[in-house]
């Protein structure tokens, strides 16, 4: 429409759409795509390299991922041939309208999960991790990662604490941070009165790499989930909230086997929480449409993982006759709820809660539970952890690995579950900030040594993985900001 105006001409056409564009609040919007969209995708791969590589260049890991997915599958099909369940069915009326009608009460239904049992649990994923080989390496000794004594025997390279301290520089003793209670150079209060202020700017100006940028010292209560919103640019347009709606009506009609496996692991994890058991019905809520979301495939392209499938019935092995179940291509294992969790103090709209933990979920938490040699996947997460012990703290790792406790059995749960459930909220909203504003992961293994570092002197003393993990089975008394300024900036190197 604007075109045919007469004051537009065709040799200042590109300066008035560019102007067009500012005045209109269109361009600050396609830059947080733009923004959005390098954040979440790779770097482009050399142009000869087959596409498998864009999921996962290592050849070793992308096989081990698969037969990971097949051991999951096969659980998952024994499950439905021992109970006699099909993968998917539709439900009768009568469920679809009691299901309707207590959609805000999930939490008060009870049904029989007894024979449901998790897929399989983190502690079944680590047993994978530790077996894991390069077969390259096999024959020919590499002095430099034979010296490595952690469970996981994979030679990636992970960043030592001279490169972490660089990365997490905003992390230094001597720049304000939300979390840390007596900064000595700033007095607390005039630091959060400011960062307050600049946050509002923040906010004013809708940048999402200026917001990514500010919530590296941590987000202002007030302003968290606004800023994680830009960051993860989450608008919740009246689109978003309509494909929401047929997410739900989806769920309404169709009864899935993942939908008790997901009730099975609220009832197991997030119900039995201090923190969490009130938002019981926004986890099933979201959840149940997760699982339905079949955009959620996207991001598979840059996984390393593949989605599973499933036949229609009596046309095993023709393609054409092919679904991904879940739809999602998502099959939750035990914990899987605890990455929603969180999100539910932050935010009451359903649509929203569920477009956010949407995004985590595929710029970052999915990397916790596949097989990759990602910086961010959880395979590097554990060979950084395990190498930061046994550089830092020599004595300790060698210690808890002569009495069998290796440490990393005890913090890959805490790192699966990028630490929810395991720390005080505040402190775990906190910790995710960084993530979000760093675009990593890396400091999850970061924390993890921090935290044995912290409780290095108790576990001295102990004999065994029984004695080890009582010492470190409650994290929720943590400060987390002090731990990781601690472990990465007054260690000596």
């Amino acid at each position: 429409v604007s075109l045919h105006k007469p004051e537009i001409k065709l040799e200042s056409l590109k300066e008035d759409i560019k102007d067009f564009l500012k005045t209109s609040g269109w361009e600050k919007k396609l830059q947080n795509a733009v923004y959005s969209e390098l954040n979440v995708f790779p770097l482009p791969c050399h142009p000869a390299a087959p596409p498998e590589h864009i999921k996962e260049p290592l050849a070793y890991m992308r096989k081990a991922q698969g037969s990971w997915e097949k051991r999951i599958l096969k659980s998952l099909n024994s499950m439905c041939t021992e109970l006699s369940i099909p993968l998917a069915q539709k439900r009768p009326v009568s469920e679809q309208k009691e299901l309707l009608n207590k959609w805000n009460e999930m939490g008060t239904d009870e049904p029989d999960l007894s024979l449901f049992r998790p897929v399989y649990a983190p502690k079944d994923f680590l047993e994978v991790l530790m077996n894991l080989r390069n077969p390259n390496y096999e024959n020919g000794e590499q002095p430099s990662f034979r010296n490595h004594l952690g469970l996981i025997q994979v030679p990636l390279k992970v960043k030592d604490i001279s490169e972490l301290k660089e990365d997490f520089s905003e992390l230094g003793l001597n720049i304000g941070q939300l979390g840390i209670d007596d900064s000595a150079q700033v007095p607390p209060e005039f630091f959060e009165n400011e960062h307050v202020r600049v946050g509002q700017k923040v906010l004013a100006e809708e940048d999402s790499a200026a917001a990514q940028q500010y919530v590296r010292q941590g987000c202002p209560t007030a302003l968290r989930a606004e800023l994680w919103a830009l960051i993860l640019n989450i608008s919740n347009q009246p689109e978003d909230i309509l494909y929401y709606e047929q997410l739900k009506s989806n769920v309404i009609q169709h009864d899935l086997l993942v939908d008790s496996l997901i009730y099975k692991d609220v009832k197991l994890t997030a119900s039995n929480d201090d923190y969490y058991f009130v938002f019981e019905d926004y986890l099933y809520q979201v959840l149940l449409c997760f699982s339905r979301d079949t955009s959620v495939l996207e991001h598979f392209t840059y996984s390393s993982a593949t989605p599973p499938k499933s036949y229609i019935q009596g046309k095993l092995g023709m393609e054409e006759y092919a679904v991904f179940y879940p739809p999602n291509g998502v099959i939750p294992f035990h914990g899987f709820s605890m990455y929603v969790a969180p999100l539910c103090f932050l935010y009451h709209e359903p649509s929203k809660l569920y477009q956010i933990f949407r995004e985590m979920y595929v710029r970052f938490f999915f990397r916790l539970h596949s097989i990759s040699s990602h910086p961010s996947g959880i395979v590097s997460l554990c060979l950084l952890f395990e190498t930061l012990l046994q550089t830092h703290l020599p004595q300790l790792f060698y210690h808890l690995r002569e009495i069998g406790a290796q440490p990393l059995r005890i913090s890959f749960k805490w790192m699966v579950r990028a630490f929810s459930g395991y720390l005080a909220t505040d402190q775990l909203l906190l910790l995710w900030d960084r993530i979000l504003g760093y675009n990593s992961l890396e400091i999850l293994a970061v924390l993890a040594a921090a935290v044995f570092a912290f409780r290095a002197v108790n576990l001295m003393e102990v004999t065994s993985l029984a004695a080890a993990e009582a010492v470190l089975a409650d994290l929720s008394t943590l400060k987390v900001m002090p731990l990781l300024q601690i472990f990465l900036f007054a260690t000596v190197t």
